[in-house]
């Protein structure tokens, strides 16, 4: 029997894409959670009858048969295609989708991928994914007046099954698709009558048959389960912990991937007299992160004591799922590097103020330097306050939090001592600020900033993002001053101890500041090749933030261990930056990395900003700003190391940072500091 149809359109949406767009939850960001083996053999079931209806194969009870080897030019179809014509031996549907089962994970990225292109999804940072309204589909479904693809796979679906209209074939298939997902009932309110009706439905189609049949009837799945759990997890003998080398000069991800060499991708370190601790790491380890973790990993478990100390609930790095993906979007603007590129002017006027004050000869502390001058435009920028004067007592304060809320290697009392309780006052002092600038007459006219997005979501929605909430995430910002200035103190030393790669970044100042300052379209990949390279390799070898900590809520296996539901995990996404086979001699400061025909950042084995839903949500407008401090430093300034050829030192704790001890000296300033 061949599914055929009168015309099928090149431009038209496949099956695959249907079936993917149906299983999308706009609440959450991601798609309705489909057991694994259930959701492959349904994607790979879609391909096959994709396959059919374009006339390209044949299906009975007994046989699939190739009719046409001829190209689709769809990258999903063809190499689907190509493997079916290639086997000699006549095999059932059921076969072939057990067969190409494994081969779903990649497809379902290039679907997506696809859908993009089309402007019919909107990716967001963070793996996640939402229908953009477009006109899309008058190039698509022309007679349709639905609003969007999705809205047009639906009310075909719902005049079959509630209606009682004769389905086409397409229609049959979804229908059998979606059932064996076991959507429906989460797309469409059932009764017993409509539910008989899907089945009625699903009986009418051979390949919805076989995809049925074989998740039903699979043993591979069981057995491949059953075997996962058969693995020690190896624990550290602490004695070698203690003699790492990493240990002393504070390279955490150095120190993990030595473990990781040692004793595989999953391992344990277990302290006298507390609970073992389970780390996670490795390049498959991040790409299991990245497209499974939001199934069983959360956050929110060991972030209650930080929130505690902030008297709050609900930040947006303690929530997953459909809440996370809704004050994800509600804070991105503010973070965007669309909205930084749109101050560009103020980020250079801000940059050169501050640097003003600098004098040749002036040795400065490396953290501190960096700090005040990046705090200098992110507070204007991102909130419309100086904050100059209470950023070293909030920095202070947010590490004590880190360390004996998340941490936990300082006791809960630390954090009342007579200097936090002075400390503490300087976010209600920075709130104060921000509110008395945030009336509607004084923000008339304005670049719109990160409280005026936080305070709209307060006053439309004060349930979901209450008053206590603000407390924190207007604070945050400055916050992010730390991370970003420790990136930039890390890239100062590099470029210090690596004087051709100086020169270079000098050399790309003065072309682009050469007739005035550059605009945000004159940051190309060619005018900021080595500064940009720089940056990267920075991240790879300093990431500030090295690992991530999360509860285990559904047990899972990985790499062939078993992590029980309950447990407390360290991903340490970064190890990798530090494996050989990841990053050949990963000690090596080597910008060419990032060039052709390496291109080692590729792998996911790169992870400087974090993985998946919880990936850094301003990276981008972080990117911009170092390369913009990184390029007016080395255009107005010549720096030098104090001691000069300083080793590196890193303090690991709370995050990644240079040692205090380290300093930048004013060796000459090259030129003047125009207003």
């Amino acid at each position: 029997m061949s599914l055929t149809t009168d015309r099928v359109a090149s431009h038209e949406l496949t099956l695959p894409q249907e079936l993917v767009l149906m299983l999308l939850n706009e609440e959450t960001g991601y798609f309705r959670q489909v057991p694994g083996w259930d959701l492959n053999c349904a994607l790979i079931g879609a391909i096959l009858a994709e396959l059919s209806l374009r006339s390209r194969i044949d299906t009975d009870s007994d046989s699939l048969k190739v009719l046409d080897r001829t190209r689709t030019d769809n990258p999903v179809l063809d190499p689907i295609l190509e493997k079916l014509a290639e086997e000699p031996t006549e095999h059932n549907v059921q076969y072939w989708i057990e067969r190409l089962v494994f081969r779903a994970s990649s497809i379902i990225d290039l679907i997506l991928e696809r859908l993009v292109d089309l402007k019919i999804l909107d990716y967001h940072d963070g793996e996640f994914w939402s229908l953009a309204r477009t006109a899309w589909q008058t190039e698509v479904y022309a007679d349709s007046d639905e609003d969007t693809a999705v809205e047009f796979v639906k009310t075909r679906v719902s005049r079959a099954i509630f209606d009682n209209e004769i389905p086409g074939p397409r229609d049959v298939i979804i229908i059998g698709l979606l059932n064996t997902c076991d959507v429906l009932r989460f797309t469409f309110q059932l009764d017993d009558e409509s539910e008989e009706r899907i089945r009625l439905i699903c009986r009418m189609n051979l390949i919805g048959r076989s995809v049925s049949e074989a998740v039903s009837n699979n043993l591979a799945a069981h057995l491949l389960q059953r075997s996962a759990f058969t693995k020690p997890i190896p624990a550290v003998p602490l004695h070698r912990l203690l003699a790492n080398e990493h240990i002393r000069d504070g390279n955490l991800p150095a120190l993990f991937a030595d473990l990781a060499a040692e004793h595989g991708p999953v391992f344990q370190i277990r302290p006298p007299f507390a609970k073992p601790l389970t780390f996670l790491a490795g390049p498959r380890i991040n790409q299991w992160v990245r497209k499974h973790g939001r199934m069983y990993l959360r956050s929110k478990d060991y972030l209650e004591g930080f929130e505690k100390v902030f008297g709050t609930s609900g930040i947006l790095p303690a929530l997953d799922g459909a809440d996370h993906f809704r004050l994800r979007k509600a804070s991105q603007p503010g973070h965007s590097r669309e909205r930084l590129e749109g101050q560009i002017d103020r980020l250079y006027e801000l940059a050169r103020s501050h640097m003003a004050n600098w004098k040749v000869g002036d040795t400065l502390p490396a953290g501190n330097m960096c700090l005040k001058l990046i705090n200098a435009q992110i507070s204007p920028l991102l909130i419309s306050v100086e904050s100059q004067d209470l950023i070293d007592d909030l920095i202070a304060y947010k590490q004590r939090a880190l360390t004996t809320g998340v941490l936990k290697v300082l006791p809960k009392f630390m954090m009342r001592t007579p200097g936090m309780k002075r400390r503490s006052k300087s976010i209600e002092e920075l709130l104060e600020r921000i509110h008395s600038v945030h009336t509607p007459a004084q923000r008339a006219g304005c670049p719109r900033d990160l409280p005026d997005d936080m305070l709209s979501l307060y006053e439309s929605d004060p349930q979901f993002f209450p008053e206590a909430n603000l407390r924190f995430h207007l604070a945050a910002p400055l916050i992010t001053s730390m991370y970003v200035s420790d990136a930039l103190s890390f890239a100062l030393y590099s470029i210090i101890s690596h004087p051709e790669l100086y020169d270079k970044i000098q050399g790309e100042a003065e072309a682009l500041f050469a007739n005035g300052d550059p605009g945000p379209k004159d940051f190309t990949t060619d005018s900021i090749d080595v500064t940009h390279r720089v940056l990267m390799e920075i991240m790879r070898l300093y990431p500030t933030i090295p690992m991530s900590v999360r509860h285990v809520m559904n047990s899972f296996a990985v790499e062939g261990f078993a992590i029980p539901e309950g447990s407390r995990i360290y991903i340490a996404q970064t190890a990798s930056h530090y494996m050989e086979k990841v990053f050949p001699d990963p000690f090596s400061f080597d910008i060419d990395r990032y060039q052709s025909p390496r291109n080692e950042h590729r792998s996911p084995g790169y992870a400087p900003y974090g993985l998946g839903t919880h990936t850094c949500l301003g990276f981008r407008w972080v990117e911009l700003q170092l390369t913009v401090n990184l390029l007016m430093l080395a255009h107005y300034f010549t720096l030098e190391m104090s001691p000069a050829n300083s080793k590196l030192k890193i303090n690991p704790i709370p995050t990644l940072s240079l040692s205090k001890k380290l300093k930048f000296v004013i060796a000459e300033q090259r030129r003047e500091l125009h207003a």
